[in-house]
């Protein structure tokens, strides 16, 4: 079985092309066996590129533990490129169905390939019981986690996915290794939570650590990125268009206003491709 290795600012994903190849039969073990760092391809989890009724192509995503995800921001640019770049769609203009519906991305090329991807991320969930979460609030905006014996302070925003994002003087291994799973998998997040730890350096400026759900401290985070960018906003932190700076690379989010939705601009790339025994 082909695979090919992409990672969107080292949020690296396995791809698998469904659209010349028949599904694998189990994708929850096979997303298990393929990430492992030292047993397998090693990757942040495994992303089938499907054939769609209602777009380009469809994306559906499982994480290093075997569990499905909803949607993934550096993963659906990989899927662009790949669609773009294996000549599956050769449009500049995609639209790619997830688990949180369907996007609609802009590509920009170069020599043929793609380089670069404008997603259009759509709108926030900011409602408590659509995110989910039991913090009180509407939006959830800095309230107390009373977690990891720390004063911590949560904003809570869907992107199709559960993210609490937190503002901290400094996004140590203490909080993103230490406290990032105990956020995961805290009563308050009904469905886990993908927990961001975010360093201020000014008011278009963040830096940005990911505890991702499913998968442990990921090298980057789309959807969480694009939760950052909102939460800044709604905690009165940041403007509206902001560069957040995550371990493998620099990400673009703009929260337009007229619109409502969150668009995130940044990198794809393809690693390598290789043969997994059947």
């Amino acid at each position: 079985m082909q695979f090919t290795k992409m990672h969107g600012a080292g949020n690296d994903y396995v791809y698998l092309d469904c659209f010349h190849n028949d599904l694998p039969p189990n994708p929850p073990e096979l997303a298990r066996q393929m990430s492992h760092r030292h047993f397998g391809v090693g990757a942040d989890g495994l992303i089938l590129i499907r054939k769609s009724a209602q777009a380009d192509a469809r994306m559906q995503m499982f994480n290093a533990d075997g569990s499905e995800a909803e949607m993934c921001g550096n993963g659906i640019r990989c899927v662009a490129k790949y669609v773009y770049d294996h000549h599956l769609c050769r449009q500049t203009e995609l639209k790619i169905e997830t688990g949180a519906g369907i996007l609609s991305l802009h590509l920009e090329t170069s020599g043929g390939l793609v380089s670069q991807v404008r997603v259009d991320m759509g709108e926030p969930i900011l409602a408590p019981a659509r995110i989910p979460t039991t913090l009180p609030g509407e939006p959830v905006v800095d309230q107390p986690l009373g977690l990891c014996q720390l004063e911590l302070a949560a904003t809570c925003v869907s992107m199709g996915n559960p993210h609490c994002v937190i503002f901290v003087a400094a996004a140590t291994d203490d909080l993103v290794l230490g406290c990032g799973p105990q956020i995961e998998n805290a009563a308050v997040f009904p469905e886990r939570a993908n927990v961001e730890f975010v360093e201020l350096i000014s008011r278009t400026e963040v830096r940005q650590r990911t505890w991702e759900r499913g998968s442990g401290e990921t090298w980057a985070c789309g959807t969480g990125a694009s939760a950052v960018c909102v939460a800044g906003v709604l905690s009165g932190r940041t403007e509206r268009k902001i560069l957040i700076h995550l371990l493998g690379g620099d990400l673009e989010l703009e929260w337009d206003e007229p619109t409502n939705h969150v668009f995130m601009t940044g990198p794809a790339t393809e690693v390598f491709t290789g043969e997994w025994p059947e």
